[in-house]
């Protein structure tokens, strides 16, 4: 059965001698995924064999369509990492007061990180709450004023003010370890209200053993020195605000409303000891290109991103422990081999250079297209977009499309005018507080001040399309049940690739080079 899911897209690369319904088109983009997602690719976790013989399916695919080779090593491009695995059972935690310290299971109320780089090994430290944890003076809104870091263990709380855009409230998120770092501090905690709880917590603590990694190039992460990361039961999140005389229940209730929430010291101490195994180990980028057919912009590209790595094999869950990534995203995978067949096959050629980027690590923390973004197989400033597909879920018809991004760059200006041509209007993002700017790969591409666009089905909060969507990420979302046994609308995928493959030839095929809007914040990015 393995072997056929494998051969089944070969079989379909020939160009239809009729025009294709989305059905016929959904179908073959479904048996990518097949293919992908299947329990012989044992979850596609980064650096493993099941990874690598996904790998090895892409580049078959990409053989297939006549795309040439643009890796360090043929369509590779080898990313050398750390693995680091928390030893839960030999780690411990407690919160000490005056009354005493009061142990904390880990990791059933506290869950340590181990990405980003090494942990410390021991640490005792006092604790201050810092609000939502938002470093962002520009915008006149800076959580740790006044406050004293240094060897202190900085708490902070999920939210964020209104009035400050999502995309710019999720940057500061992604800078705050590294911000941290500087300023002395040792450690981050992180809690999340009960109202904006997305996965249950059973979930995260099911996730808890996978292996986490950091660069093996000590130059590319974002703290040097060892640096503490955490997250705390939700349920549980009151404990940490004991002898304060400040009340957690009106503090999240304020979170969840998007109001001012005060910084303060706690009152507490935080220890713990922090038990890991780490190793070696590489895993490759796929990359691979489809020149350009004009001679004076074929030198520049755009790069059409998804990650292709996945959870792996992990905690069990109902007897099923691969976690197959179906949507989460061999799906992503999938829409790309797909849009460069359309390309190929297209009577429109894209007049720049199309680079097709399977990247690994992005559940690790969009580690592959981060190495990526800073040290690109091409001259980094001949790259004038990303495209980024991952997670469209093609779990209810597409009436609208949602290109997180589209309003901070040129890039959002070529998604209206292919919306408006298909009829496929544009949705802002319904859930900013997600952080889901900076949750895929498309933002290690931003960080490098390359425009961007994050291809999502559009819905509005509060539409039954909403509660579908969240469902979803409640009892599927990195679990054993993101796999080919669930509900799915491939048709609707065939029209979102459709849409994405009209914006890739609109932005390959523009005289001028994408640019950032005056007033994005992420304008001061560009080089």
């Amino acid at each position: 059965m393995r072997l056929s899911l494998i051969a089944l897209p070969l079989l379909a690369l020939a160009v239809p001698a009729h025009a294709e319904t989305d059905e016929e088109k959904g179908a073959r983009w479904w048996s990518h995924v097949q293919a992908i997602a299947n329990d012989g690719m044992e979850g596609r976790g980064t650096g493993t064999p099941g990874y690598d013989r996904a790998a090895d399916y892409v580049i078959g695919q990409l053989q297939a369509l006549g795309l040439k080779p643009m890796g360090v090593d043929g369509y590779k491009q080898p990313v050398a990492f750390v693995e680091q695995v928390i030893q839960s059972d030999q780690s411990s935690a407690s919160l000490v007061g005056p009354q005493g310290a009061v142990t904390l299971a880990v990791p059933g109320d506290l869950i340590f990180s181990g990405g980003g780089g090494p942990v410390p090994e021991s640490i005792d430290a006092p604790m201050v709450f810092a609000g939502y944890g938002l470093h962002l003076p520009e915008a006149g809104h800076d959580d740790f004023a006044g406050l004293d870091l240094k060897g202190k263990i900085v708490v902070v709380l999920s939210g964020g003010p209104a009035t400050i855009s999502g995309a710019l409230k999720s940057h500061a998120r992604s800078e705050r370890a590294h911000w941290l770092a500087q300023q002395g501090a040792v450690g981050l905690i992180t809690l999340v209200t009960p109202g904006q709880v997305e996965i249950p917590w059973v979930r995260r603590v099911a996730l808890a053993s996978a292996p986490a990694l950091y660069y093996a190039d000590a130059t590319l992460r974002d703290t040097g020195a060892a640096f503490l990361g955490a997250q705390f039961d939700p349920a549980k999140s009151a404990m940490f605000f004991e002898g304060t005389g400040q009340d957690f229940a009106k503090i999240a209730a304020a979170a969840d409303a998007s109001a001012p929430v005060a910084s303060f010291p706690l009152a507490l101490r935080f220890k713990a000891q922090v038990a890991a195994r780490r190793r070696d180990l590489s895993s490759p980028n796929i990359v691979a290109v489809m020149p350009g057919s004009d001679p004076k912009l074929r030198s520049e590209y755009v790069v059409l991103s998804a990650h292709l790595d996945g959870y792996g094999v992990g905690t069990p869950m109902k007897g099923d422990a691969i976690y197959n990534g179906a949507f989460d995203n061999a799906s992503g995978v999938a829409s790309l081999l797909e849009i460069a067949r359309a390309l190929k096959a297209g009577k429109e050629k894209p007049k720049r250079s199309i680079l097709f980027t399977f990247v690994t690590a992005e559940e690790k923390g969009l580690l592959g297209a981060r190495y990526f973004a800073r040290r690109p197989t091409v001259p980094q400033k001949a790259i004038v977009a990303d495209l980024n597909f991952d997670m469209a879920l093609p779990i209810f018809p597409l009436t609208a499309v949602t290109p997180i991004g589209y309003d901070q760059s040129s890039l959002g200006q070529d998604a209206a005018a292919v919306s408006a041509a298909m009829n496929l209007p544009i949705t802002p993002d319904p859930f900013p507080d997600r952080n889901v700017f900076i949750r895929s790969d498309q933002y290690a591409f931003i960080r490098e001040g390359i425009p961007a666009l994050f291809f999502k089905y559009g819905f509005k909060a509060g539409t039954p399309e909403a509660e579908t969507e969240k469902a979803w990420r409640a009892n599927l979302y990195h679990s054993p049940f993101d796999d080919l046994n669930q509900p799915v609308l491939p048709a609707e995928t065939a029209k979102l690739n459709d849409y994405v493959t009209a914006v890739t030839l609109r932005v390959a095929n523009s005289p001028a080079r994408p640019s950032w809007n005056a007033d994005s914040f992420f304008k001061r990015f560009a080089k």
